[in-house]
């Protein structure tokens, strides 16, 4: 057999590149997930922060 046949590096960068690919993806999908749960929490807050503010000036003007 050729020695060409009998070389594995090429196969370990494959594999090599392969995991880096996988890793990748996952840290993607992570972080995909990460940024619409924060978008989600800071429009919550914002939502509840509006609400707060709009009681508080009906408050204020009533006790005028």
């Amino acid at each position: 057999m050729p020695k060409f046949f009998n070389d594995e590096s090429g196969a370990t960068a494959i594999e090599y590149g392969l995991i880096a690919a996988l890793i990748s993806v996952a840290i993607i999908g992570a972080a995909t997930t990460l940024g619409e749960n924060t978008s989600t929490t800071f429009t919550n807050v914002a939502d509840q922060m509006g609400t707060a503010a709009s009681a508080s000036e009906g408050a204020d003007e009533s006790t005028e």
